[in-house]
């Protein structure tokens, strides 16, 4: 007979891990229940470090601005830099502002431009993901770090592998997204073959406000906005 051995409070440790369930489907319910009332979003990201004098910081605003007018709101992650710059955008343009703001260590702190009703604090960067691609038609993605290329290729993987329907990732800023891009086309597709010339389609390579609108209005000019999934 084998006898198991594991580490001094092993047992705790996957009751706590059970009892964390309950949280996690709490925020679920919780962004479910306040995402799907807000109506259709166009979910901007990009670095928490953006100053306001940037140039990124203010392409971000005008292009949150011009997005609200068009009949979207905005969603962002809710904290500083171009999250704030985004929200702003959609405050000054008079439309829906999220943001679904995310408890860090550092960074992190809720930015003075997201509507009252429309602020929902997450402890799960999975859950507060979801909510992102469940309750957005369209990303447009601006310069910044890990976590603003996480939400692209998530979303990118998500829509190669069918588990949300299409929609249009808009990355704003040749200078910043050019090498990048480059490489995917390159190494990725041409010399490994380890993606479709297709799963390139919906990705859009922009510098200003204007372009990230037209492609907007051209993805969805016959098209119903629905939740993703």
């Amino acid at each position: 007979m084998v006898t198991e051995h594991h580490p001094k409070g092993w047992n705790e440790i996957k009751t706590n891990d059970s009892w964390a369930i309950f949280k996690i489907m709490g925020e679920f319910v919780n962004g479910f229940e306040r995402m799907s009332k807000i109506g259709p979003c166009i979910s901007i990201f990009g670095s928490a470090r953006t100053k306001p004098e940037n140039k990124y910081y203010k392409l971000a605003e005008s292009i949150a601005k011009n997005i609200v007018e068009s009949g979207y709101g905005v969603i962002t992650g809710g904290g500083p830099g171009i999250m704030e710059a985004g929200n702003k955008g959609a405050h000054l343009g008079g439309g829906t502002s999220v943001g679904l703001n995310i408890d860090l260590p550092f960074e992190q702190h809720d930015n003075p431009y997201i509507d009252s009703d429309k602020s929902l604090d997450f402890d799960y960067f999975f859950v507060r993901k979801v909510m992102f691609v469940k309750y957005s038609q369209g990303f447009v993605v601006m310069p910044g770090g890990f976590g603003t290329l996480d939400e692209l290729f998530e979303a990118i993987t998500l829509i190669q592998t069918h588990k949300i329907e299409k929609f249009p990732i808009i990355l704003v800023g040749t200078d910043f997204w050019t090498g990048l891009m480059d490489w995917v086309k390159s190494t990725l597709l041409e010399k490994f073959s380890n993606i479709s010339a297709k799963d390139l389609d919906l990705i859009h390579l922009v510098d200003t406000e204007d372009e990230v609108i037209n492609i907007l209005d051209a993805f969805y000019k016959d098209s119903s906005l629905s939740p993703n999934f």
